[in-house]
């Protein structure tokens, strides 16, 4: 079983771009922390049943992508010259995972309690999630971008122009206009590493049957 569980794990960056996407259709445009309290108060009252569903996709996006950052430090492990710097993906992922479930914990909260709160708490409230969460999530996917990045041109069994990309989406994530577009530009590289890890990690079954093949028993019974 936990072979199995260890087979499937690069695939949790597969999960990780499905559930952002669908978070990302399900969800609408949070208001600017510019906004009055009262248009951020209405948005909460008229988009609750979206706000809640997009937190709750978007949490669990970003816990799938502390295992796929696992998934990608065990597959780096394979070539020396880039284990070290993997570790950067790990430590990123749970950044953004921190920052992630922050600010999906607050808007949940916001669309839940929204009732039961000021139009100050609310605005403060709504900073939080637009600002403060929003500095980790960033941060975070830039130490995880160059950490994938290195990883794979120092060795990792991967295309390099993956890492290449990783790179650039990683610098991009740091540019506030950039900063969402790399994103979703991340959730579709995250599928393609994801596929080509999981595929590279599959046992060959060329050479289970050529071992079958050549085993003692099988030898000795066609003799």
């Amino acid at each position: 079983m936990s072979d199995r569980v260890a087979r499937l794990a690069p695939l949790t960056g597969v999960l990780f771009a499905l559930l952002v996407v669908v978070g990302t259709v399900v969800g609408s445009e949070s208001p600017g922390t510019e906004k009055p309290a009262s248009k951020i108060v209405a948005y909460y009252e008229t988009h609750s049943s979206e706000v809640k569903a997009s937190a709750v996709l978007f949490a669990l996006a970003f816990l799938a992508l502390i295992g796929f950052g696992a998934a990608l430090r065990s597959y780096a492990r394979r070539s020396p010259s880039a284990e070290g710097v993997s570790v950067l993906m790990v430590a990123g992922s749970v950044l953004v995972a921190a920052g992630a479930l922050t600010a999906s914990g607050v808007e949940f909260g916001l669309a839940k309690e929204i009732h039961h709160l000021g139009p100050e708490a609310v605005k403060t409230l709504n900073f939080i999630t637009e600002e403060v969460a929003f500095l980790p999530i960033i941060g975070g996917a830039f130490v995880f971008a160059i950490g994938a990045g290195l990883t794979i041109l120092r060795g990792a069994p991967l295309p390099r122009w993956l890492g290449w990309v990783a790179i650039v989406l990683g610098i991009a994530a740091l540019i506030p206009p950039a900063s969402f577009p790399s994103l979703l530009g991340f959730a579709i590289w995250s599928v393609i590493v994801s596929v080509l890890v999981y595929k590279r990690t599959a046992p060959d079954a060329a050479q289970v049957t050529a071992g079958v093949g050549s085993s003692p028993g099988l030898s000795s019974a066609s003799a």
